[in-house]
């Protein structure tokens, strides 16, 4: 997967200061799609005076590169995963931050009859009945890994044409799923920043199993001294304090709250 380098350094509000600190960050295609990234980041530069670069990638790829100490900190939302890389010692714990949720979208037509479904699994089971096309990101993301553990859920292992695995991150599979006119299972902030919905539509959403939690996840110093210890300690500080919480739960996509401050 191509990674994508942002850094916090572009808030021009603050063009003239220098950075004291610079840490790296990976962090899920679906948060920075989100657009929060661009609230925070420069909030954490002007408060702490710390700049964050960010390696943008799935869920699976940022806990890969904590593991090889590529990067100071994760933030990624695949649970059960960060604690088997937190139990093998590469990671030094974990923080929960917030949450979203995950949404199923697809043609505003519905040939499956999704929006009538009492459940994911059986949204899912109906896509699956009807082999109407359905677009995985299939990248080892968090998201991925909350699709699959649906898709299990409905007793399903998905297979054949109609299923899609693309490889690729949240932007780019709806990007495909529009183009296609399939079904997808994004975040629901993603969604809604997302421009080229083409005749997608919200199909189905608020089951409890959809729920998605990020969490902050320093890594291990005893990796090296390059390791950021203090500076990623300050900034998950920052992030569970009032200015971080009050941030995220004030950030809203086309007028709605996508994310919640966990506290």
């Amino acid at each position: 997967m191509k990674k994508l380098l942002i850094s916090a350094a572009f808030s021009l509000a603050l063009a003239g200061a220098a950075s004291a600190e610079t840490i790296k960050m990976a962090v899920t295609t679906s948060f920075a799609n989100s657009g929060l990234a661009e609230v925070l980041l420069p909030a954490i530069q002007e408060d702490l005076g710390i700049d964050i670069e960010l390696l943008i990638v799935g869920s699976g790829q940022a806990l890969k590169l904590g593991e090889a100490g590529d990067v100071d900190a994760v933030l990624s939302h695949a649970k059960a995963a960060e604690e088997e890389y937190i139990a093998a010692g590469h990671f030094t714990h974990r923080q929960e931050i917030m949450f979203n949720d995950f949404v199923v979208n697809g043609p505003s037509a519905d040939p499956a009859g999704t929006a009538s479904a009492d459940s994911t699994a059986a949204a899912f089971a109906a896509i699956a009945a009807a082999e109407s096309p359905f677009v995985s990101r299939g990248d080892d993301s968090g998201t991925h890994k909350a699709e699959l553990r649906i898709w299990q859920a409905a007793g399903i292992e998905p297979s054949g044409e109609w299923y899609r695995p693309v490889g690729q991150g949240m932007g780019a599979a709806l990007n495909t799923a529009a183009g296609m006119d399939a079904y997808i299972m994004s975040d629901r902030a993603t969604w809604l920043a997302f421009e080229n919905k083409g005749d997608l539509a919200l199909l189905f959403s608020g089951d409890p199993v959809m729920f998605n939690v990020y969490a902050f996840l320093p890594v291990n110093p005893e990796k090296g001294d390059f390791i950021q210890a203090e500076a990623v300690k300050r900034v998950e500080q920052w992030l569970t304090g009032d200015r971080g919480r009050a941030l995220i739960d004030g950030f809203r996509v086309a007028g709605e709250q996508v994310f919640t401050a966990i506290r």
